[in-house]
């Protein structure tokens, strides 16, 4: 049975006139010859050389996307490809060979020969395929389903009205966009991961001049264990003052530690105790028992907080968490 891929013809479709001559292509230039790579050794080791490993996670999935090219699409499976101009995706079948082949689509070297059978508008596709087909991976596979979509828009056939299978489409829909959601908060948790101690400190008073305090780093030295104090007025002369520890890369944090820093509060004080460690289940309920506000943030609430209130954040923390924003539709 074939498989079929989808192809991306650069950034924005910018050699999708090149793939309309008979190929399909992907860059990585400076590898060379793909064919040169008796080992998946010697092509990671090859790319690391080129490219660097500064996020292993995207040197293995480009390392993944690369063999996919050479080995596995083999002859008569499916491959799309898409301009996002006309809004059109091509449709054609894999001639089973692999070509280094400078200078014939852009500065993209490495190619496959295809026969593209046709045009197939995005307009006259289902939801369910078109969601299917969101990636902006440079290659990925795509599934039987909507290569038959593809195969009877060609044949002139209506494969969907506009609110055949709402009620499936909406559901995997809001699947979709909440796998999306997560994988977004798992990325923003890795960044914050990454953060010195110092800077996870500007960071909570960043957050907190967002929510509308004024808020700073206490200096260094004997703090009693408040690392930023925020209030109002800046000053502690209103309330509520916040005094906040900050603790990174040490671990959960027990009740010995919740205690200690419940006794460096003051009436009037209200609490905010961060740890990306996390807390036990001591330490929960010794905030709970706490006669002052006390509130616990671990690493998932930290993520929550900046997605909540970043708009309002300040050029330093935006430089500390480079966020973009990302809009989905309403339906």
């Amino acid at each position: 049975m074939s498989n079929s891929w989808m192809i991306r013809a650069g950034r924005g479709g910018a050699y999708i006139e090149d793939f309309e001559k008979g190929y399909a292509a992907i860059g990585w230039s400076k590898l060379g010859d793909l064919s040169q790579y008796k080992s998946n050794d010697s092509l990671r080791a090859k790319y690391i050389e080129a490219y660097g490993n500064d996020k292993p996670s995207a040197t293995a999935n480009a390392i993944a996307m690369i063999l996919k090219f050479r080995d596995q699409i083999k002859a008569d499976d499916y491959v799309v490809s898409y301009n996002p101009e006309s809004r059109e995706y091509l449709l054609g079948v894999d001639q089973g060979e692999y070509l280094y082949q400078p200078d014939t689509v852009g500065s993209y070297p490495n190619l496959r020969k295809v026969k593209w059978v046709g045009k197939v508008s995005r307009d006259k596709l289902p939801k369910k395929a078109k969601n299917s087909l969101g990636s902006t991976l440079t290659l990925f596979s795509i599934n039987q389903e909507v290569i038959e979509a593809f195969l009877a828009v060609l044949e002139g056939k209506v494969v969907a009205a506009p609110d055949l299978s709402d009620e499936v489409d909406e559901t995997e829909s809001v699947q979709l966009k909440d796998e999306t959601v997560a994988q977004s908060h798992e990325l923003i948790k890795d960044k914050i991961a990454t953060l010195l101690p110092d800077e996870m400190e500007e960071l909570v008073a960043s957050i907190l001049r967002a929510m509308g305090y004024k808020a700073k780093v206490s200096p260094k030295g004997p703090d009693r264990g408040v690392d930023v104090i925020a209030s109002p007025d800046g000053l502690g002369m209103t309330q509520p003052r916040i005094k906040a520890e900050v603790k990174h890369r040490g671990g959960s944090m027990g009740a010995p530690a919740i205690r200690g820093f419940i006794g460096a509060l003051r009436e009037g004080d209200s609490g905010l105790f961060v740890s990306t460690g996390g807390f036990s289940r001591e330490a929960r309920y010794e905030a709970d028992r706490s006669t002052f506000p006390l509130t616990l943030v671990d690493l998932d609430d930290l993520a929550d907080l900046i997605v909540s209130h970043y708009e309002s954040f300040d050029l330093e923390g935006r430089a500390l968490v480079p966020l973009v924003r990302i809009y989905w539709p309403v339906d």
